[in-house]
């Protein structure tokens, strides 16, 4: 059995990153007898400078990317074939907002040294996606955070300690510096990029080959 190091660099309120990784998930099971895989989730957040209580995500998107109405719903409808696919249920409505998440990645950096990332990360994803929840609200936060197992007070002070923020800040540097420009970014065993939500096959491709490689040394 061979142990990858798998790095995600993504941010929660990314649809695209929840599709990549399920994708990554199934190509894992389908080598879950070749592969033990070794995941780290870090920091990259899309909308650093939102207030708190975000911006409605259509309007967020016609002001950022200039897309109009039609095209948001027609990616909207992709969003929610794709996450099907996968077994993700997305539930997008008109007045959705997307959120400022800075908060959200102290606490998944924290909870990564209490073993609890993997599932805060899922917690965030179907808490945002799925139920609407506003990712910026630290009672939110607090209530998924405790729902994984964390304890709420410490988690409380994490969310207030501004040594936290500077770590998310800083670890985001560092992925911005070695070359990573857009989420989800999954780095194989420190060495291979993969940008992108690449489908399933190209996932389990890469994967295959570098098991294949371990084995041959």
């Amino acid at each position: 059995m061979r142990t990858v190091r798998i790095d995600i660099v993504s941010d929660v309120v990314c649809p695209w990153c929840i599709i990549g990784y399920k994708r990554l998930e199934a190509a894992l099971a389908i080598l879950s007898g070749q592969i033990r895989a070794e995941i780290h989730w870090h920091p990259f957040e899309l909308n650093p400078t939102l207030p708190q209580g975000g911006e409605n995500l259509r309007e967020h998107l016609a002001r950022k990317y200039g897309t109009s109405t039609q095209s948001s719903i027609a990616a909207r409808d992709t969003l929610l074939r794709l996450g099907q696919e996968v077994g993700f249920t997305f539930r997008f409505f008109d007045d959705m907002r997307i959120y400022n998440t800075r908060k959200a990645h102290q606490l998944l950096l924290w909870a990564n040294q209490h073993h609890k990332q993997a599932e805060l990360q899922m917690a965030l994803f179907d808490a945002y996606f799925t139920r609407g929840q506003a990712m910026d609200d630290e009672e939110v936060l607090l209530d998924l955070a405790e729902q994984v197992g964390l304890e709420r007070g410490q988690c409380r002070q994490i969310l207030h300690d501004e040594s936290w923020a500077k770590t998310v800040a800083n670890t985001e540097q560092q992925w911005l510096q070695a070359g990573i420009q857009a989420v989800p970014a999954i780095i194989l065993d420190q060495r291979h990029l993969i940008s992108g939500a690449q489908t399933t096959e190209n996932l389990l491709s890469v994967l295959q080959e570098i098991s294949s490689k371990a084995s041959t040394h």
